[in-house]
């Protein structure tokens, strides 16, 4: 079902347009990770006849301020804003920024992208192609992963561009795009206001997915693009790792239970190897599960992705498999998350609060 889904997506081939409608880049930007000069300046370089860029920082002192100045003065033909917006009034700053962002932009198509994605020329025209149709509202990129220099960041990729672009691609096929997925989105500005703004998702960790629950609930129509963009994932070690994946399977078991138990049905590997463990009779079923398995990669990581690292490392999946399928039971347990060394309390229906440091036990 996996192939089939990755076929079907791969048969939409959209124009692309370089002199469509204005576009507004919102980058919401919290330090320096790696490779973020050369992130930005791809932003900078897009083949399209009218942008702008809005930066937003919290606070006067982000060493990001220098590399988005110097940018700035690199492509004088550019429009670029850098905004300040201050400590943030709730949990999410990632969506405070967007929000001060969005009212100070000048466009109607919205493109929010985080600071870690790295794109190349003709990413706007193919969004400009992508809303020639009147009915789509909000389109969500896939994304191929690029680990730094870690084993953790290589698998963690591995499992994004096989494991996890094929769950997206199964719930586009079976039950449609009433979702959206995180480093860049793209939307209409009524669609934005039509869902409540970013006021409505401003309390929840996966704003992304909530997001696009609202514009397809509000009949807003959401597209999976067909531009693929990078997502640099950075070099954490193994606890820093684990945190990572824990917070964002958590995230999705309140934002969608059901489909998080679903998710059983998405780690057959492991669970024809723990058979085989318990039955070795069983050897045959195992083996024709690794088969399946490697299939369903090459028909994500290959023609959807384009993605060498899966090419280089596909002999550590079932390592990846394992790891993803014990942090998915992990994910059943435990109500907090730190995020960018803070800690927080996730809500049964997927807002989250901040923990304050002086709390007691904490």
């Amino acid at each position: 079902m996996t192939v089939i889904a990755a076929l079907r997506y791969r048969s939409v081939r959209p124009s692309r347009v370089r002199n469509g409608p204005p576009v507004s880049i919102l980058k919401p930007l919290s330090g320096v990770d790696d490779g973020l000069e050369e992130n930005l300046r791809t932003f900078f370089e897009q083949d399209y006849a009218q942008f702008e860029i809005l930066f937003a920082v919290r606070t006067a002192q982000d060493p990001a301020i220098q590399i988005v100045e110097r940018l700035s003065a690199s492509y004088p033909n550019i429009a670029a804003r850098l905004l300040v917006t201050g400590e943030p009034p709730y949990a999410n700053a990632k969506v405070f920024s967007l929000d001060t962002m969005l009212t100070a932009a000048r466009h109607g198509l919205i493109v929010m992208a985080d600071s870690d994605t790295r794109v190349t020329p003709d990413m706007l025209s193919v969004f400009a192609g992508e809303f020639r149709n009147p009915h789509t509202g909000l389109a969500t990129c896939p994304y191929r992963a690029v680990p730094g220099r870690s084993f953790w960041s290589v698998l963690e990729a591995l499992g994004l561009n096989t494991e996890f672009i094929g769950g997206v691609l199964m719930a586009r096929m079976l039950d449609g795009m009433k979702f959206a997925i995180g480093p860049t989105i793209a939307a209409r500005r009524e669609t934005l206001v039509s869902i409540g703004g970013f006021d409505a998702v401003k309390d929840f960790l996966a704003e992304d997915f909530v997001m696009g629950k609202l514009a397809a609930a509000c009949g807003c129509g959401v597209i999976l693009s067909s531009y693929v963009i990078e997502h640099r994932i950075g070099a954490q070690r193994m606890q820093a790792n684990i945190r990572h994946r824990l917070r964002w399977v958590r995230s999705t078991r309140r934002s969608r239970p059901w489909g998080y138990v679903g998710q059983l049905f998405t780690h057959p590997l492991p669970l024809a190897l723990l058979a085989c463990v318990a039955a070795p009779a069983w050897w045959p079923v195992a083996a024709a599960t690794a088969l399946l398995r490697f299939v369903s990669v090459w028909a994500t990581a290959g023609p959807v992705l384009g993605d060498p690292l899966t090419r280089r490392f596909w002999w550590m999946l079932p390592l990846q498999d394992m790891l993803s399928f014990a942090v998915w039971i992990g994910g059943f347990f435990g109500k907090t998350i730190i995020w960018r060394g803070h800690k927080y309390h996730l809500l049964r229906d997927g807002r989250f609060e901040l923990i304050p440091s002086s709390s007691p036990g904490h």
